[in-house]
C-alpha cells in the first residue's frame, strides 16, 4: 500500500515561538502536519504574513496543501497587568474587576479587558486563571466594575483568562478585535475560520454573512466550549448542521461545564459529524506533557488513540508546538499513535444514518462500499467543489482517498478531511486516472506484492454536466 496515506485522522499544529522559523515550519509539515493553526489571540499580521508564506512554501515543496486555520479571539477575557505579575487571593477576599482601571496598584480593584458591568449578574460564577481562582458576582458596582468574593485560596497573575460559564453573551461573540482580524484573513484566503466561544446557530450564521461580505468562502469551524453550547442535544445538533466543522474545544469546556462532562461531550460531537458529514477536531492537551518532554505520557497516548478510535477527522496540537521543547518529535509521536491504532482496530460504528446531501451520500456509499468489496488499494476523487470527496470521507473508508482538482481552494479545505490526500492538476475528463499513474510511477502509491497493478475506483462527473458526481469506475493502474 502507500507509503504515506495511512494516516486518515490527519494532525493540526498550532505555530507559535517553537517553530517561528522557515526551517522549523517545513520540518513540521514534513513530519505530518496537514494543517496549520494561526492564534489571533497572539502575535501580529507582520508575522503572520510570515508564517503564511513559509507555510505555503513548504505545502509546495511537499507537493500536497496544507490547510491554514484561522482561530479568532472571541470575547476571550482576561485580566490586565497585575503589579509584580503575581497577587495572592484568600478565600473570602472581595475583589474588583473594573475594565477603566488602566493600572494595578497591589490592591484587590484588579484590571480587566472586558467590561464584565455589562454581561454579569449578581450571583452568577466567575472563574480565574483556567479555574484556580473560583468566585461568584456579589455586586454590580459601577457601569464599568464588578465585585465578586472569592471561594478559595490562589493566586492570579497578568493577562489570566476568566472564564463565564452562566454568561449569555447575547450573540456579541466577535469583538471588534475579531472584525478587523476577519477583514486580514478574507485578504490573505484561509481555508478555515474557526469561531470562539459559540453558543447557539445563529452565531455561525452570523460569521458565514459577514465572511461573505468581505468575499471570503472560508470554511467556519464552530468551537464548542461554552456551558450555553451543549446544554441540549438539540442546540448542539443545531450549531453542527450549521457549520462546516467543528472543534471541541476541551480546555474551556472543562473550566465552564466542568472537566467530567468533556469525555462524554465529545463521543456525541464526533458521531453528530460523522452523522451530517462535518469535519471534527479534537483540539486541547492531547499530548501536553510533552511542552517539556520528548516522549508523551501513557494516558495521552491513549487519549489520541481513541479519538481516532471515535472516527475524528483531525487531532490537534496547542501549546505542545506553539511553546514547547520538541514540537517535530510531538507531530512524529501523535503520526505514530495514529498509524498505529487504524492498523490495528476498527473504529466505532455509527449507530445513525449519514444524512448531509442525498445525491452525494448514494454515490459516497456506493463508493466505498464498491471499494471494499472488491478490496481496492485507493478511491481516487475528481472534484470541482470538494462535496464528493467530503462524502466519501463522511462514510470513513479503510483505505486512502486521492482527491484531485482545478482549484486550489478546494484543496486547502480538504488537507484536513478525513483520509483525504488533495492534488491540484488542470482539468481533464481522466486527471484522476493520469494523477494515480504519476503517483505510481513517482512511488506514491504502491501497488501490494500479490498484485501486478494498483486497484482504483474512480469517482467522477462530466464539468458541464448539472448534478456533478454521477460515475463510479474501476481501473488497474
Amino acid at each position: 500500500m502507500s507509503k504515506f496515506l495511512f494516516k486518515r485522522t490527519k494532525i493540526l499544529a498550532t505555530i507559535g515561538p517553537s517553530v517561528f522559523t522557515e526551517g522549523k515550519i517545513t520540518d513540521l509539515i514534513m513530519a505530518g502536519v496537514n494543517g496549520c493553526r494561526l492564534n489571533f489571540s497572539h502575535g501580529n499580521n507582520t508575522e503572520r504574513d510570515q508564517h503564511i508564506k513559509w507555510i505555503r512554501d513548504a505545502a509546495a515543496k511537499k507537493g500536497r496543501s496544507v490547510a491554514i486555520l484561522q482561530d479568532l479571539q472571541g470575547p476571550k477575557i482576561r485580566l490586565g497587568e497585575i503589579k509584580n505579575n503575581h497577587m495572592d487571593v484568600k478565600k473570602g477576599d472581595e475583589l474588583i474587576l473594573d475594565s477603566a482601571v488602566e493600572q494595578h496598584d497591589g490592591s484587590h480593584i484588579l484590571p480587566v479587558q472586558y467590561n464584565l458591568a455589562e454581561r454579569m449578574k449578581v450571583g452568577e460564577p466567575l472563574y480565574m486563571f483556567d479555574g484556580k481562582i473560583r468566585t461568584t458576582v456579589k455586586e454590580i458596582v459601577s457601569k464599568t466594575a464588578i465585585k465578586v468574593v472569592a471561594e478559595n485560596d490562589g493566586f492570579i497573575m497578568s493577562k489570566k483568562g476568566l472564564n463565564l460559564p452562566d454568561t449569555d453573551f447575547g450573540g456579541d461573540i466577535l469583538t471588534e478585535k475579531d472584525m478587523a482580524d476577519i477583514e486580514f484573513g478574507a485578504s490573505r484566503d484561509f481555508d478555515y475560520v474557526a469561531l470562539s466561544f459559540v453558543q447557539c446557530a445563529d452565531d455561525v450564521e452570523k460569521l458565514r454573512q459577514i465572511l461573505l461580505s468581505h468575499g471570503s468562502t472560508a470554511q467556519i469551524i464552530a468551537k464548542i466550549e461554552t456551558k450555553k453550547a451543549i446544554e441540549t442535544d438539540e442546540s448542539l445538533e443545531a450549531i453542527v448542521k450549521a457549520t462546516d466543522g467543528i472543534m471541541i474545544a476541551r480546555g474551556d469546556m472543562a473550566v465552564e461545564a466542568g472537566a467530567e462532562v468533556v469525555p462524554v461531550v465529545q463521543r456525541k460531537l464526533i458521531a453528530l459529524c460523522r452523522k451530517y458529514g462535518k469535519m471534527c477536531i479534537v483540539a486541547t492537551q492531547m499530548m501536553s506533557s510533552m511542552v517539556e518532554s520528548p516522549e508523551p505520557s501513557r494516558a495521552e497516548v491513549s487519549d489520541v488513540a481513541n479519538a481516532v478510535i471515535q472516527g475524528v477527522d483531525a487531532v490537534m496540537l496547542s501549546d505542545e508546538t506553539a511553546n514547547g521543547k520538541y514540537p517535530i518529535e510531538t507531530v512524529k509521536a501523535m503520526k505514530k499513535v495514529i498509524l498505529y491504532t487504524q492498523n490495528n482496530t476498527k473504529m466505532v460504528s455509527l449507530n445513525d444514518e449519514i444524512k448531509s446531501d442525498e445525491s452525494y451520500d448514494a454515490i459516497s456509499k456506493a463508493t466505498t462500499d464498491l471499494a471494499e468489496k472488491i478490496d481496492a488499494d485507493v478511491i481516487i476523487c475528481q472534484t470541482s467543489t470538494g462535496a464528493t470527496a467530503a462524502a466519501i470521507a463522511a462514510q470513513r473508508p479503510n483505505l486512502p482517498i486521492i482527491t484531485v482538482t482545478s482549484s486550489p481552494r478546494v484543496a486547502g479545505q480538504l488537507a484536513l478531511t478525513y483520509a483525504n490526500s488533495a492534488f491540484v492538476r488542470p482539468y481533464s475528463e481522466n486527471y484522476g486516472l493520469e494523477l494515480a499513474q504519476e503517483l505510481k510511477e513517482n512511488g506514491y502509491l504502491q501497488k501490494r506484492e500479490n498484485r501486478d497493478n494498483l486497484t482504483a475506483v474512480i469517482v467522477s462527473g462530466i464539468k458541464s454536466t448539472a448534478g456533478g458526481t454521477n460515475t463510479i469506475r474501476v481501473r488497474n493502474v
